[in-house]
């Protein structure tokens, strides 16, 4: 049938109920459907099926958030017409490709999108994945669930830890339970996710009650080096935010929060990010037990774990005050240094012993080699190469003197590669790699 706006639609049906997507672009997209609901600082509750036809919102739900200045100087400005907050922003999006053999069962990706566990949501248009549905014919789900102050600091009765993630674990059973009726292969499902959303994956993989929900992963640029000895700082935050409650206005605890931030000075570098997955709460173990979790399930997750190569540029090359007092030779120096801290050794560290213990294990590092681009390794950079979307990223500043031409073409080659992690677990010595990659299995 035709919408008003003469756009083709598609329902799907599936054991959660009659589910409408439009066709476009050459793919089948089912927008923003809620998995599940709560009530501030509650653990998720599942939706349950419908006989109702589930019909999409029409802008797209987000956490409540501040905009980061940083990342619309880096990234680009944020359309706020295009978003709704919402304090219950369990919602995924299926892509996939309009024409495919319905006798196949296609690969799935679910992207845990980044943002330090405080900021973004699943479905934005710098991760469209549109160009990966149609190249390499797989699915892909995108994922949103609760940050900051509402997901990822509690300890309290009154106040969970680790909502955010349990809203994540919520998302995958819906995707487990529902896949194969938009053609997914619900036995091979690849979480994939960048930043805190790779962070966030590391965590599932030591979780309590993930089951048989994923069978591999793709991290990218996880901060790895922040993770440990955490609590302390987790627990004055939480008492310095403690006046928040079931009452308080969104808005305002928003607002607020940032005058109460951890300490770089008592905490270091830990307190770039304040909030993040707290140890010794579900559904997470004791930090002393995390590696053991992670070498346990070694033989039955594979993993495709990396960074990119200067990843900290993002932020202290773009920082003007840094820039204006510090000589080159001193912020390349902190560059390296930092970004092996919180990214380098961590993955491979995390690698070598994932391997050791039986795992199936790549390593990765991506480095674009064009010397006009002020942020050729930085965080975030892998992005555009992944998700291609020219009209996303024209005007990204990470992007300065980087011609699409160059991110197209390199773009292409990773995401067949990933593909094809995704599809068999491993990578052929013979697939053509993008320059930007080095890739070696552990």
């Amino acid at each position: 049938m035709k919408s008003q706006q003469n756009i083709e639609t598609n329902t799907f049906q599936t054991p959660f109920g009659k589910i409408l997507a439009l066709k476009q672009n050459g793919i089948i997209k089912a927008k923003n459907i809620r998995y599940a609901y709560s009530e501030r600082f509650k653990k998720p509750i599942a939706v349950e099926p419908s006989d109702s036809d589930i019909l999409f919102p029409e802008k797209t739900p987000v956490c409540p958030q501040n905009i980061s200045p940083l990342l619309e100087k880096m990234i680009g400005k944020t359309n706020l017409d295009d978003f709704e907050v919402d304090e219950s922003p369990q919602f995924i999006s299926v892509f996939r490709p309009e024409n495919f053999n319905e006798n196949e069962k296609l690969s799935v990706l679910v992207w845990i999108h980044g943002g330090s566990y405080e900021i973004g949501c699943g479905d934005i248009a710098t991760a469209d994945p549109t160009d990966w549905v149609k190249e390499q014919s797989l699915i892909v789900v995108t994922i949103s669930y609760r940050l900051g102050i509402f997901g990822f600091l509690g300890g309290t009765e009154e106040r969970p830890a680790n909502l955010g993630l349990l809203d994540i674990i919520e998302g995958l059973k819906w995707i487990k339970t529902n896949i194969s009726s938009f053609g997914g292969d619900a036995e091979n499902i690849t979480l994939f996710g960048q930043s805190s959303g790779g962070d966030a994956i590391a965590h599932l993989m030591a979780s309590e009650g993930i089951g048989n929900l994923f069978k591999r992963v793709i991290i990218h640029s996880a901060p790895l080096g922040l993770r440990q000895n955490r609590s302390k700082m987790s627990m004055e935050f939480l008492g310095n935010t403690k006046s928040f409650d079931e009452k308080s206005d969104a808005v305002e605890m928003i607002e607020n929060y940032k005058n109460n931030l951890p300490s770089f000075i008592k905490y270091g570098l830990k307190a770039a990010m304040p909030f993040g997955t707290q140890y010794g709460f579900p559904p997470l173990c004791n930090e002393s037990e995390v590696e053991e979790k992670w070498k346990q399930n070694a033989k039955n997750i594979d993993v495709l774990i990396g960074l990119n190569d200067e990843e900290t540029s993002f932020y202290l090359r773009a920082s003007d005050s840094l820039n204006k007092y510090l000589p080159k030779r001193i912020i390349d120096r902190a560059i390296r240094t930092t970004t092996e801290i919180i990214y380098g050794k961590p993955a491979k560290d995390f690698t070598e012993n994932y391997a050791e213990a039986g795992g199936n294990v790549y390593l990765f590092r991506i480095h674009p080699r064009l010397t006009e681009n002020y942020f050729m390794g930085a965080h975030a950079i892998d992005l555009p190469f992944i998700f291609g979307n020219e009209s996303a990223w024209k005007n990204a500043g990470i992007l300065k003197n980087i011609p699409w031409e160059y991110i197209n073409e390199n773009g292409k080659k990773l995401r067949k590669l990933w593909a094809e992690f995704a599809q068999s677990g491993s990578i052929s010595d013979d697939s053509e790699r993008p320059e930007i990659l080095v890739l070696r299995k552990v």
